[in-house]
């Protein structure tokens, strides 16, 4: 599918910032005070931020708000529902914090559970589409949620554990894109599937649809090539894992944890690319493309 910058901000700040919420409400040791300003301010700017890019794709951003309006049958809905509750009571936690320096625990835990769920409404917005066989496997929101609290980890400092989470997410990506690039074949869906016309014999496209260009292919038909994607992976899982890593088992890890938490977003956004660059849509069989 084409890799829009705006989604692909969004997948990946906002998972980021959500990550990072989750981690102040479980902190059983929360800060206070201007510290916590700060933490909760870069916390909203991600995740606010990358919310509001996501509109940028859509034809009319100003019906966003209808979003709100069908939660019993889409995870957009959800999604919107889930972001707007983990912020809200995120947002009542972090002011008993930051001007009375007082912990709220319980809406702490309540806030990083409904952090953790809009993270997870926004995977399954591509998990649940088996038009696109890559997307369509729980891994898919295994690995949102695994990047997201791994990247807030590194956000709030926590060297040990974003070590971990780290090296945890690294795997759940690598194994995602192995057992991604056969998930299309075996889907089961080719031409003979998708016409109905199989049990007749072999099927093949005589011309392609149409001559010019239309919003099916603009949007649901991207290609790149498999050396490509193979560099890019490579690139990805070494911004994403192996330089934080080295960064961060390093003598003062906390000095290089910016460094360390900048490679790792670049190699997010590297990944979400391919994420949607990669993701095979079945209707890209009526031209020739898959």
């Amino acid at each position: 599918m084409h890799p829009a910058p705006s989604i692909i901000a969004f997948s990946t700040f906002s998972g980021l910032g959500l990550g990072l919420l989750f981690w102040l409400g479980v902190d059983n040791t929360a800060p206070t005070g201007w510290v916590a300003f700060a933490f909760f301010a870069i916390a909203y700017i991600l995740a606010v931020g990358g919310l509001i890019s996501s509109t940028f794709h859509l034809g009319r951003p100003e019906r966003a708000v209808k979003a709100f309006t069908q939660w019993q049958t889409s995870w957009l809905s959800r999604e919107a529902w889930s972001a707007v509750a983990a912020l809200v009571i995120m947002g009542l936690y972090g002011l008993f914090l930051v001007f009375f320096e007082t912990q709220i625990a319980v809406l702490g835990w309540i806030g990083a559970f409904f952090s953790l769920v809009t993270v997870y409404t926004t995977s399954m917005i591509y998990a649940q589409l088996k038009t696109v066989p890559r997307w369509n496997t729980t891994l898919t929101s295994v690995l949102f949620v695994s990047l997201s609290i791994a990247g807030g980890a590194l956000i709030s400092g926590r060297v040990t554990i974003g070590l971990i989470l780290l090296l945890v997410a690294g795997g759940i990506q690598a194994i995602w894109w192995k057992t991604g690039d056969a998930r299309f074949k075996q889907s089961g869906t080719d031409l003979k599937s998708a016409t109905g016309l199989g049990k007749i014999g072999e099927v093949r496209a005589f011309e392609p649809p149409h001559t010019g260009t239309n919003y099916l292919l603009n949007e649901m038909v991207y290609t790149v090539g498999r050396k490509h994607a193979q560099k890019l992976r490579m690139i990805s899982l070494l911004l994403m894992l192996v330089v934080p890593v080295f960064l961060l088992l390093l003598p003062y890890p906390h000095v290089f944890g910016v460094l360390a938490l900048l490679s790792h977003i670049a190699g997010v956004l590297v990944s979400r690319w391919l994420f949607f660059a990669e993701a095979e849509h079945v209707v890209g069989l009526y031209y020739g493309m898959r």
